[in-house]
């Protein structure tokens, strides 16, 4: 099956590594016209420049920080002046805060709420109208298996991506009838900057590939997914080929979460 996103256009939070990254690699190998978005501009740019050079698609690097409304609102009218209107949306943008429950303070609860639930809920009110109105619309919210099935000490992660799961239902029964559809796709052990990050701060003297064959012997699979397979499940989803995928929280994790 050969995935076509021509003539698209579309927007990926998060977007300067990882998974956002491949994600809109992804997208402009399919033909997608892509607006990157993340903090960092130095490296947002190198990234929009390095997937133009790959694809030979148009990117747009917007640095902007969606946990704030202001720049939600300045971010998706950029991407409307450089590229055109919003046909897909990816709210990716996020961090694993976790911590003993009594120690997580106020404002690291409303810090994990605002960038993961309020960021999705900002930019995607932003696009919702439009989307409706030209009746196609894809929003993917990249969320966690977490929000399934919550560890101990997984907050504030776990309740703001559960939140994000609630909210995906909600807008795929809203968009539906305008075919505009919704739908969460949920991180297992996926190799990214968050695992790198990770080996770094165990630094046990192990290589990484090392720290992933480790950590990776204990999964199903027996091994990490990549980002690039996540990425082909997202490509999936924004394409013509998800016609009849619609408010549902799909698990890429080998296996791994208990919970269907």
């Amino acid at each position: 099956m050969q995935l076509s996103m021509h003539g698209r256009i579309a927007v990926v939070t998060g977007a300067s590594k990882g998974l956002g990254n491949a994600m809109a690699a992804a997208f402009a190998s399919a033909g997608a016209s892509v607006a990157l978005v993340a903090r960092g501009k130095d490296d947002l740019t190198a990234a929009a420049n390095s997937i133009t050079a790959k694809a030979g698609a148009k990117t747009l690097a917007v640095a902007g920080d969606v946990s704030n409304a202001d720049d939600c609102k300045r971010i998706i009218a950029e991407v409307e002046a450089g590229l055109g209107p919003v046909d897909v949306l990816v709210n990716n943008a996020g961090s694993s805060a976790r911590g003993v429950f009594e120690e997580i303070t106020d404002e690291q609860w409303q810090a994990d709420l605002d960038l993961k639930l309020f960021g999705a809920i900002r930019l995607t009110r932003l696009v919702f109208p439009g989307m409706k109105a030209r009746r196609f619309g894809r929003i993917i919210n990249v969320l966690n298996t977490g929000a399934k099935a919550p560890p101990a000490q997984g907050a504030p992660t776990a309740v703001s991506r559960a939140a994000g799961m609630a909210l995906t239902k909600v807008l795929a029964n809203e968009g539906a009838p305008h075919n505009v559809l919704v739908n969460g796709l949920m991180v297992g052990k996926i190799e990214s900057d968050q695992w790198v990050r990770r080996h770094a701060n165990e630094d046990q003297g192990e290589s990484l590939d090392d720290y992933y064959a480790r950590q990776g012997a204990a999964l199903p699979m027996g091994r990490y997914g990549t980002a690039e397979e996540f990425a082909a499940a997202a490509c999936f989803l924004a394409s013509d080929a998800g016609s009849y995928i619609n408010g549902t929280a799909i698990n890429v994790d080998g296996g791994l979460c208990p919970v269907v």
